[in-house]
């Protein structure tokens, strides 16, 4: 049987992992500056994080949600104590889409609204609702196109209320800081705004933080630069660091009833043991602030090459815009210099995602090799 062919695929195959680099099987090495999409938060193969998930596959891998899982309370405990968020309840899933769709119907069930408000460029997942809040017009089927959605342009605020004021609107839903869509943020006036006129017209805020959430930014979340508290959070990516978790994250305000929500796979043992160890390297190895320190570095590095017209980002969540379509140097960097990056629908845009335990020499080789790279 094939693979049905969704992805092009570079002729690179991974054996195995270990902190920022990767390995094919005939020891070739790379660094890994995409993090699988910002899913490696604490390295590959980190020692305490493979010590937690085959000490409980030892014990109980999986059991359904009918029965307690004491492990989802000590993850629960974990991530208010680190994230540092209050008063809301947790949810959790299996990916981030997973997420983006529970937060969503949430919404609506709280609201008893169907309309929900999207932004330009926006990327919050392939599945059905979310699609339609994705703002790539490609990846949406005939089936995906009816929903109730209004698409809107970041500092837009009087179109914003506008469209608030129809009084339909169960939510709306934005990533701060924009992964797919190049690394594009409003300003914390838009953030602060957008979540009074919420509050003004009994709407959801939705923060899709599954990409830019779990320190990558330098703050545990990156709405948390705006001094906003959304209603929803949603979350992924970072959680498991390989393992596949998402979660919701839920205010106290929208009360829980049987039934809105369920999940089979979600919150099972393992996925509860990765998701502890995580969170409890992120502490002990004071990744946050690494992410932040980092980008200061980064900073004075991308300022060194002037065919580097942009740097966009915070922390570890990090885009440098070029004057130039950029597909050939990253495939140049990728098989030359053997360095892993991402690119977004900004064509221009280099993205970098790597785990959070990156070090400077690792990104002085990067900067070395993307100075060659410029060159030829």
């Amino acid at each position: 049987m094939k693979l049905f062919d969704v992805y092009p695929l570079y002729d690179i195959t991974p054996v195995k992992g270990s902190g920022v680099y990767v390995y094919e099987e005939n020891g070739t090495e790379y660094l890994d500056l995409y993090g699988g999409h910002a899913v490696i938060s604490i390295g590959h193969s980190h020692s305490e994080y493979t010590k937690a998930i085959c000490e409980q596959v030892g014990k109980l891998g999986f059991y359904s949600n009918s029965v307690h899982n004491p492990l989802q309370d000590e993850f629960s405990k974990k991530l208010e104590k680190v994230s540092g968020i209050r008063d809301y309840s947790l949810f959790l899933c299996n990916s981030g889409a997973e997420a983006n769709e529970n937060a969503l119907k949430l919404a609506s069930f709280h609201t008893g609204k169907s309309r929900i408000i999207y932004f330009e460029n926006a990327f919050h997942g392939r599945t059905s609702g979310v699609v339609a809040v994705t703002d790539n017009e490609s990846i949406k089927a005939p089936f995906n196109i009816h929903n109730p959605v209004t698409k809107l342009a970041f500092e837009d605020l009087s179109r914003l209320e506008e469209a608030l004021a129809k009084e339909d609107v169960a939510a709306v839903i934005v990533e701060v800081i924009q992964g797919v869509g190049g690394l594009d943020e409003a300003s914390t006036e838009f953030y602060r705004s957008t979540s009074e006129l919420c509050k003004k017209y009994k709407t959801v805020l939705i923060a899709d933080e599954v990409q830019s959430g779990y320190g990558r930014t330098g703050d545990f979340f990156a709405f948390m630069k705006h001094g906003i508290r959304p209603d929803i959070i949603s979350i992924a990516k970072g959680m498991g660091n390989g393992f596949p978790i998402g979660g919701v994250l839920i205010d106290k305000s929208i009360k829980a009833k049987h039934g809105l929500l369920g999940t089979t796979f979600g919150g099972n043992h393992l996925a509860c043991a990765a998701g502890v160890a995580v969170l409890d390297t992120i502490e002990k190895e004071n990744l946050q602030k690494n992410a932040k320190d980092l980008f200061e570095y980064v900073k004075l590095k991308s300022a060194e090459i002037p065919q580097i017209k942009r740097l966009k980002g915070r922390g570890l969540m990090i885009g440098l815009e070029f004057d130039f379509e950029i597909a050939a140097l990253r495939k140049e960097l990728l098989y030359k210099h053997r360095v892993f990056t991402g690119g977004s629908s900004n064509k221009k845009l280099l993205r970098i995602l790597p785990p959070l335990t990156i070090k400077e020499e690792h990104f002085e080789r990067f900067f070395e090799a993307l100075k060659i790279a410029l060159a030829n």
